[in-house]
């Protein structure tokens, strides 16, 4: 009797163990939840006074007749000239910074599934630097509040329903060129074996915005400074590297399980393969 009391105790103990060891497993899956700053975009890692200052890191936007404004001129002329479907497709959706949408951007690049399902810690990731990038590119926006391709030569965009907000927002630098940088950075230090195809999806992210007649290249330049910039310092972080730390782990389980993205990788590769033709 006494032994097997024992043993039943002992399987109760054991249990309870495995109970607590799971719960305390559920919570470490998932990152901490984290305020939002305006519905649907949450609190980035770092302070407004700890961002790169865009307004001193940044010249001017190219003068009035100079030779850099007639090159931005001549090639938001060419992007314009893009009619592929696949391509004119991608860079619409390219334009929703909105999550979940968002987060399939680069899924085909890093050729794994990005999600707050199967990986919590990046989509959060994602998220949260988005919130950092886009907050770095304002102190010029707001200075320098130049006027966007599609308000010059008074036409249409990709995404009709932005143009009067677009209109009255700054157009140097871009924000979605430095954040596509900004992700393309920071997924090629979660996965170096797919940096290139990590960085050729940040650059063409930039390039989205040209094709749907909403920045300069000028724009795109200056944005992906301070995507870079923005990542620099995220780097002393603390919150930020342990979650990259934890999301290098998810992108790592997601190759072992073979979890490919939901996104159509062949169609993305067909847009990608268009490029803007020389001015």
């Amino acid at each position: 009797m006494k032994i097997q009391r024992i043993i039943t105790i002992a399987a109760l103990l054991y249990s309870g163990v495995l109970t607590y060891a799971s719960s305390v497993w559920a919570q470490e899956a998932h990152p901490a939840p984290v305020k939002e700053i305006r519905p649907g975009y949450l609190s980035g890692y770092l302070a407004t006074s700890e961002l790169p200052d865009s307004l001193s890191l940044l010249a001017p936007p190219p003068a009035k007749g100079s030779a850099a404004e007639k090159a931005d001129g001549a090639f938001s002329h060419a992007s314009r000239e893009i009619r592929d479907p696949n391509r004119i497709r991608l860079a619409t959706a390219d334009a929703q910074l909105a999550f979940p949408t968002a987060a399939e951007s680069f899924s085909c690049a890093l050729g794994a599934r990005i999600d707050d399902a199967e990986t919590p810690f990046l989509y959060q990731l994602l998220r949260r630097s988005l919130t950092d990038v886009g907050l770095s590119t304002y102190r010029a926006k707001n200075t320098y509040n130049r006027s966007r391709p599609f308000v010059v030569a008074n036409e249409s965009t990709c995404t009709p329903r932005e143009e009067a907000s677009l209109r009255r927002d700054g157009s140097y630098p871009s924000g979605h060129a430095a954040i596509g940088w900004a992700w393309a950075l920071m997924l090629s230090e979660l996965s170096p074996g797919q940096s290139n195809a990590l960085f050729t999806r940040g650059l063409s992210y930039g390039e989205s915005r040209a094709i749907c007649n909403v920045h300069w290249m000028s724009d795109i330049e200056a944005g992906r400074l301070m995507g870079a910039a923005t990542v620099a310092r995220l780097h002393g972080s603390e919150e930020f590297m342990a979650d990259m730390k934890a999301a290098r782990s998810e992108v790592q389980s997601q190759r072992v399980k073979g979890n490919v993205p939901t996104r159509d990788c062949a169609e993305e590769a067909a847009a990608l393969a268009v490029k803007i033709p020389a001015p």
